[in-house]
């Protein structure tokens, strides 16, 4: 690949996530495919983006979207195969473009050949230790070995009728009954999953993102957690199944592996910890090179709320010298269109919300959809959703469907050149003939352009490519957030709802306003509209912190 000179290419790498299924169709089944994002390769490359995300393609009953794995060394038939998936990989380096895939070990599917094993095995067998099986409690067994919840909703504990006929064991599962969890205290599962490991490093992968990757290791005796209300994924609260310290040393045998390699292959931790000082400890020169940043995903809108979890964020990496993550929406969460308010609000604060995430140090995830501004879809048919999270809620949470519909290419309705003569397997809205790729290419002023001028900025201005952010004090009001990296480029984001007057700082070179939004005024000044940014390069500004 043309870039296999570069040092550290993951400390400012942006990286765009594919969720396979939505990403682009090859064979007219509704379903995106392997051959799908090879046919959109170019797409890819144009856009700017160093590397390419693939969720889960591997064999699959997908009872939860592929992320209940039933084979870790093979290609499901409705992506393709693994010949599909090498060609993927080559093709992608041809480009320029590094390929990561995620990897799922904390639960295998209930259709791996392990857990069909460890059902017709006895309790106490190697078989059901390679998961976590346990008596129940009570008189005869028939209450949960513990209070854990799954993450989708209702208990974390599902009892088996053993081979003789009889109830017996319950095994542990955080997320979906057809996700067992894995027993990562097992010498033989650790052994399994550094060969998976090898094996796609060997095909040629630069990296893998681990799915769940803070919830391998559970507190001895999986004690009750004295909780009432629904857990979540991505909470703050301490938990006996989340971010136990025994998951770094997993880390630091798979680093081992990443660095026997050439080519820089990198590891990625899907890691929720209760602070970013926590989530830093999987950042250690000995482990991971990356963690999601899931903490800014979540701020507010807010010049305040924004600046609290950069300053955390960076301060908290900074200790163990390793670059931040930075994300706005991915497969699990509510795309952020939506999420500030919808709408025009919506889209103005989300393309704003770009332009300073993609001028910040480290590295940027870009989720598929979110460079043409795709808002949440929100009202899909109830008879359409797939998610667990659906049936495991008895209906109340609709799950995360509506950031996983198909993206629209072109064309004027719906599949929106995603699939040809099929149906989508989410319908589309009818609504987005006006956010297809095609209907935005040409348009100077839309969010694809936006983006793609701002990953061509990132990659040309020598400041995007450094560690150092130094706050500017413009008093401007206190939704103003403004910052300079050396050498000579400054980020202001105006997050008000009433225009700003931001004085001279060097030359205006993008706005997130567009073409029409910010201006140049009297004495060098721009006018910055309400949920707007601008970038400035030869900026000499000395007003600091």
């Amino acid at each position: 690949m043309t870039n296999n000179g570069a040092t550290e290419w993951w400390r400012t790498a942006v990286i765009y996530q594919v969720y396979v299924r939505s990403f682009a169709d090859s064979n007219g089944d509704g379903i995106g495919d392997l051959p799908g994002v090879r046919r959109r390769l170019d797409y890819l490359r144009e856009l700017g983006v160093d590397a390419v995300w693939l969720t889960p393609f591997y064999t699959s009953p997908m009872a939860d979207g592929g992320y209940d794995v039933a084979d870790y060394r093979s290609v499901d038939p409705m992506f393709g195969d693994l010949a599909d998936a090498r060609a993927l990989i080559a093709d992608a380096h041809e480009r320029g473009l590094r390929v990561i895939v995620d990897l799922v070990p904390n639960h295998t599917s209930d259709r791996h050949a392990w857990f069909t094993e460890a059902l017709a095995a006895a309790p106490g067998s190697a078989a059901r230790d390679r998961y976590l099986f346990r008596d129940g409690k009570g008189e005869n067994g028939e209450q949960p070995p513990n209070d854990w919840e799954s993450v989708f909703g209702g208990p974390a504990w599902t009892r088996v009728t053993e081979p003789d006929g009889k109830p017996g064991q319950w095994y542990l599962h955080l997320f979906d009954a057809a996700q067992p969890d894995l027993n990562w205290e097992n010498s033989e599962v650790r052994g399994e999953f550094e060969d998976i490991l090898r094996f796609w490093l060997d095909l040629g992968v630069d990296g893998v993102r681990i799915d769940v990757a803070h919830g391998m290791i559970k507190a001895a005796g999986l004690p009750d957690t004295g909780m009432t209300e629904q857990i979540g994924l991505l909470g703050t609260a301490e938990l006996p199944y989340f971010d136990q310290d025994g998951v770094h040393e997993i880390y630091r045998q798979w680093r081992k592996i990443f660095d026997s390699y050439p080519g820089e292959r990198i590891g990625v931790a899907e890691a929720w910890a209760p602070n970013a000082q926590r989530l830093a400890l999987y950042l250690r020169s000995d482990e991971l090179h990356q963690a999601f940043n899931f903490h800014y995903a979540q701020a507010e809108w807010s010049a305040a709320g924004f600046r609290e979890v950069i300053d955390d964020s960076l301060e908290a990496v900074e200790q163990v010298g390793a670059p931040s993550t930075w994300v706005l929406s991915n497969h699990d969460i509510e795309r952020h269109v939506t999420r500030f308010g919808g709408g025009e609000v919506g889209l103005s604060r989300a393309r704003a919300a770009a332009l300073l995430t993609l001028a910040l140090p480290g590295s940027a995830y870009v989720y598929q959809g979110e460079e043409l501004g795709l808002p949440e879809v929100t009202d899909l048919p109830e008879e359409v959703l797939v998610d667990p999270k659906w049936e495991r809620s008895g209906h109340t949470d609709r799950g995360r469907d509506g950031c996983r519909v198909p993206i629209p290419w072109s064309g004027e309705a719906p599949p929106f050149g995603f699939t040809e003569g099929g149906q989508p397997w989410l319908p589309q809205p009818v609504t987005w003939a006006g956010l297809s790729v095609t209907a935005q290419e040409s348009a100077m002023d839309s969010t694809l352009s936006l983006y793609r001028e701002a990953l061509r900025l990132r990659k040309e201005l020598p400041a995007l490519h450094t560690d150092s952010l130094r706050w500017l004090e413009l008093d401007l009001g206190p939704d103003v957030l403004a910052f300079e990296r050396a050498p000579g480029f400054a980020c202001v984001v105006n997050f008000g709802s009433s225009a700003v007057t931001v004085p001279g700082l060097g030359q205006l070179v993008l706005t997130s306003a567009g073409t029409t939004g910010a201006h140049s005024g009297p004495a060098d000044t721009v006018t910055l509209p309400p949920a707007s940014a601008a970038w400035w390069t030869n900026v000499t500004l000395e007003t600091s912190r």
